[in-house]
């Protein structure tokens, strides 16, 4: 993931003054012409953010006339990347707080036009919030029949319900279902770049509606494109992992009689920094075949003492009967920014078909001090 210096930098800032100026030459431009110097200590929102309210102080006005603005520097091909974020952020915010319909249905149509330059997820969220319900007939009855696939995106993306790096809306929260006529028309799009957004749309769903999710995948599965299995995967992806029975039996993970051997650990103390490997062997001892999805959890030791598991993939298998397996695995203790590990007892265990093994615990040992 690039830093933020490198999207949203002093750079960019310098780009879209100069657009803004080329398209309203009047204007003074007091407050983009400072913002440079500011942008350093910030993080990639804060930035975004910056530059909008900075856009916003040298357009004063109704939204017609920054609308109008936009509308000249969108005809030069320099109109684009990293600096697009604030406009459109600065165009749904002026709409919003016009209050008028005729500027948040225009504010929507911009949006759309200038999510290929660089998309208008975030922007959109600002209208979302003003008034979902007549945003979502503009997407439901217009985007997601569009020849664009930035558009049909932007249908899915920036309607999801945990979008990263977004301001969450609460409607789409608190009223399960509000999006999935949009998923629904989307699902079987012709672009990958479409339906990876829709499974994780799905996906982001699951976290509070695992009914809704699962009722919509049962009704794609019934009436499949040749790609709606794989979008259906990695739209369960979460509740798999949580061992949720019923998304496990949609996918064809049915209970089945094995004899699981392990996980053995090759050492029961980890120095901080190193790897923890382990082995293990899965028979199937009944008498018909079983589709296995088989994950490993990671039970880490919380600051209070406590542990908690974070599940990982590593393996999907049909085992005929008496037929087994072998699986093995190393998993890093390396420091990462995303993770604080603590010293003490961890422990790990395998999970086949949303059941757990017995955990096999090991000691994290404290860093070692210079």
């Amino acid at each position: 993931m690039p830093f933020a210096d490198q999207l949203i930098s002093r750079h960019t800032a310098r780009s879209l003054t100069r657009a803004i100026r080329a398209a309203a030459p009047d204007a003074h431009l007091t407050a983009l012409r400072a913002a440079p110097p500011q942008i350093d200590a910030l993080s990639l929102r804060e930035r975004a953010d910056l530059l909008r309210d900075a856009l916003l102080a040298d357009l004063p006005g109704s939204y017609a006339t920054l609308a109008r603005t936009v509308r000249i520097a969108r005809k030069d091909a320099q109109f684009t990347g990293w600096l697009i974020w604030p406009v459109t952020s600065a165009l749904a915010t002026r709409a919003v707080q016009e209050d008028e319909p005729t500027a948040f249905d225009d504010a929507m149509d911009l949006l759309a036009s200038l999510t290929g330059r660089l998309s208008s997820e975030f922007a959109i969220r600002t209208l979302l919030r003003h008034d979902l319900d007549r945003a979502l007939d503009i997407i439901v009855g217009g985007w997601t029949g569009s020849p664009d696939a930035d558009v049909r995106r932007l249908a899915s993306e920036g309607t999801r319900p945990y979008l990263p790096w977004s301001m969450r809306v609460p409607d789409i929260l608190a009223r399960p279902g509000a999006t999935v006529p949009i998923l629904d028309a989307l699902y079987r799009d012709d672009s990958e770049y479409v339906r990876r957004s829709v499974a994780n749309h799905l996906n982001d769903l699951s976290r509070d509606h695992p009914e809704v999710v699962l009722d919509a995948a049962r009704r794609w599965l019934n009436h499949p494109a040749a790609t709606t299995g794989r979008l259906v995967r990695r739209g369960l992806r979460t509740l798999v992992k949580r061992g949720h029975p019923r998304a496990l039996e949609l996918l064809g993970f049915a209970p089945a009689t094995l004899e699981v051997d392990g996980p053995h650990l090759e050492k029961e103390t980890v120095p901080f920094g190193g790897t923890v490997r382990f082995t293990a062997s899965i028979r199937n001892i009944g008498e018909a075949a079983a589709r296995l999805t088989v994950d490993y959890v990671v039970h880490h030791r919380k600051a209070n003492g406590q542990q908690r598991g974070k599940t990982f993939k590593l393996t999907t298998r049909t085992l005929a009967p008496d037929e087994q397996i072998q699986v093995a695995r190393e998993h890093s203790f390396r420091p990462i920014t995303t993770r604080r590990y603590y010293p003490g007892q961890h422990a790990v265990s395998l999970q086949i078909n949303g059941i757990e093994s017995p955990r096999a615990a090991f000691e994290l040992k404290p860093p070692v001090r210079p």
